[in-house]
């Protein structure tokens, strides 16, 4: 398969890198995806059928604000539906996601390894192919898989939406 290439599309302070893939929008199918949890098995899109999903796409769980966001989305999981699930997805190898989470108390956000071969970061737009990292996003997907919100963060300290990405989730499942 071919991919876009989105030049400039993500920046490290004054350091500008090329993104894999095309930009989710509201309407598109959600690709499916093979993603790596903690305990090394596969998950599918389809492990997620019925439920309303927020991919929260990290650069890596060791940094700051990676951390602050999922466990910001750990927190908000407590005011949202039983029928929203909060994945959190980074190439960050799944020994040290399962080390991270353990050691920060999460329990409501599932982490998900992109490691493997970057195939989810491609479909979904958000591989940083200059230091094989996933690019700073937030997607949302309704429980028919359509995309209903995205969003891309250009400077990769900054942080994403979190309400649009609730409110997103919210009205998903009304």
């Amino acid at each position: 398969m071919t991919y876009e290439e989105r030049p400039d599309a993500v920046t490290i302070g004054p350091l500008k890198h090329t993104v894999r893939g095309r930009m989710l929008q509201a309407g598109d199918d959600a690709p499916d995806f093979k993603l790596t949890a903690n305990n090394w098995r596969t998950k599918t899109l389809s492990d997620y059928d019925g439920k309303v999903k927020i991919f929260s796409m990290v650069p890596s769980l060791d940094t700051s604000v990676c951390s602050a966001q999922t466990r910001r989305f750990n927190q908000e999981a407590a005011n949202l539906s039983d029928d929203v699930v909060i994945l959190t997805v980074s190439a960050d190898l799944p020994y040290a996601q399962a080390r991270w989470c353990g050691a920060e108390g999460i329990e409501a956000v599932e982490t998900l390894s992109s490691h493997q071969d970057m195939s989810f970061a491609d479909d979904y737009g958000v591989h940083d192919i200059d230091i094989r990292i996933t690019q700073r996003a937030v997607v949302v997907v309704d429980k028919d898989n359509k995309v209903v919100y995205s969003e891309y963060i250009t400077p990769i300290g900054n942080e994403v939406n979190f309400e649009a990405a609730l409110d997103a989730a919210r009205q998903a499942t009304s």
